[in-house]
C-alpha cells in the first residue's frame, strides 16, 4: 500500500512570491496563502492603467496583507530583484489563451519559456527552498488513454501547449542538472469565481444569464473540471510535501464531461432553457483540438495527500452565484474560442 502524505502547507515563516498573481488561479492562491499566514509578494503584470487584475477582486482585509509589485517576468534582472529573501516561489505567470497562440507564437515562447528560465535561474542563484512551477493538462494533447497519468506522452497540439511543454522540461532540467527543488503542478481545467470569459464555464454562464442563445465552438471535447479552491489547495500542499520535489503532479477529478453536456448542466442549475449554437469560426485548426482530457489523481493522493472536495454541481453553483453579482464585468456577446 502506498504511503499517503500528511497534509502540510505553507505557514507564517514562509516568504512567498507568486508570479502571475493577477490571474485567475494566482489571485485565489494569493488569497489562500495569506489566510495560511504566509508573507505574500504578488507579481502583477505591469500596465499603464495600474490594474492589478483579479487581485482587485479580493477583500480589502486580504489585499492589504499582500505586497503587490507590477513588472514583467520576461525581465531577468527584475525577477531576480523581487525573489530575494523568498523561501517559496509559485510560478504561474504565463500567456494562456490558446487561440491567440496561433497568431502570436513568439510572445508565448518569450513569456512562457523565457519567463520560466528567469524564475528558475534566479531561484537557483538565490537558494530558494522550493519552486512550484505551473503546467497545464493541454501538454498531453488528446488522450491516448484515460485516466491520463503523468507518464502520458506530451503532444503539442497548439503553440501554447508547445511553450508549456518546453517550460516544463526546462524546470525538469534545472532539477536534474542543478538539484533545484522544483515541483511541477499540472492542473486540469480549473473554474470558479472571478474567472474571465476566456474559459468555458464563465463563457457559458455569461451568455446564459443575458440571452436566449449560447454560442460555442466544438461541443464534443471532454474536460476534467476542478474547482479553483481545490486546485489552490494542491498548490499549497506542493510547497511543503515531502517527496514532491522533482515530481510532475496532476490536479484533477478523474471524471470528464463534454462541453455540450456541461452547457446543459449549467442551464439546469440556472433553471433556464437556452439554444446552443455551434460557431464554425470558433473551432480550433484541424489537428489542434484536444478532444479528451480526463486525468489520474493517483500521484496527487499519494504524494500530496490531496483530493478534490468540491463537486461539480457545488462548484458551478458557487461560480454562477458570483457571476450573477458581477455580470457587469462580462462583455455582452463574448463566447468561448
Amino acid at each position: 500500500m502506498p504511503v499517503v502524505a500528511k497534509e502540510k502547507m505553507i505557514c507564517a515563516t514562509d516568504n512567498v512570491l507568486i508570479t502571475g498573481a493577477s490571474g485567475f488561479i494566482g489571485s485565489h492562491l494569493a488569497e489562500a496563502a495569506v489566510q495560511a499566514g504566509a508573507h505574500v509578494v504578488a507579481l502583477a503584470h505591469y500596465n499603464s492603467r495600474n490594474d492589478w487584475g483579479h487581485l482587485e477582486g479580493l477583500n480589502k482585509s486580504v489585499l492589504e496583507r499582500i505586497k503587490v509589485i507590477t513588472g514583467d517576468v520576461r525581465d531577468a534582472y527584475f525577477v531576480r530583484s523581487i525573489m530575494k529573501d523568498c523561501t517559496v516561489v509559485f510560478h504561474l505567470a504565463a500567456l494562456i489563451g490558446i487561440p491567440f497562440s496561433y497568431s502570436a507564437a513568439s510572445s508565448y515562447v518569450s513569456t512562457n519559456l523565457g519567463g520560466t528560465l528567469n524564475v528558475l535561474q534566479a531561484a537557483l542563484d538565490l537558494g530558494v527552498k522550493r519552486v512550484v512551477h505551473t503546467s497545464t493538462s493541454e501538454v498531453y494533447g488528446t488522450a491516448r488513454y484515460t485516466p491520463i497519468d503523468e507518464e502520458h506522452p506530451l503532444q503539442a497540439q497548439s503553440p501554447y501547449a508547445a511553450s508549456k511543454i518546453a517550460a516544463d522540461k526546462l524546470a525538469e532540467s534545472f532539477h536534474r542538472s542543478f538539484q533545484l527543488p522544483v515541483v511541477t503542478i499540472r492542473p486540469f481545467n480549473t473554474y470558479g469565481p472571478r474567472q474571465s470569459a476566456r474559459a468555458i464555464v464563465p463563457t457559458i454562464v455569461a451568455q446564459a444569464l443575458v440571452g436566449t442563445r449560447v454560442r460555442l465552438g466544438n461541443l464534443a471535447p471532454v474536460r476534467d473540471l476542478c474547482f479553483v479552491k481545490d486546485t489552490v489547495h494542491g498548490f499549497l500542499l506542493a510547497a511543503k510535501a515531502q517527496g514532491a520535489i522533482g515530481q510532475v503532479i496532476n490536479l484533477c477529478t478523474e471524471s470528464g464531461m463534454s462541453i455540450g453536456t456541461l452547457a446543459k448542466r449549467i442551464f439546469e442549475i440556472l433553471g433556464v432553457q437556452r439554444e446552443i449554437e455551434e460557431v464554425f469560426q470558433r473551432l480550433r485548426p484541424k489537428g489542434s483540438e484536444v478532444m479528451e482530457l480526463i486525468g489520474s489523481a493517483a500521484r496527487s493522493r499519494e504524494v500530496l495527500g490531496w483530493t478534490p472536495k468540491v463537486t461539480l454541481d457545488e462548484g458551478l453553483a458557487q461560480t454562477i452565484s458570483w457571476m450573477k453579482s458581477h455580470i457587469d464585468r462580462y462583455k455582452s456577446g463574448i463566447y468561448n474560442v
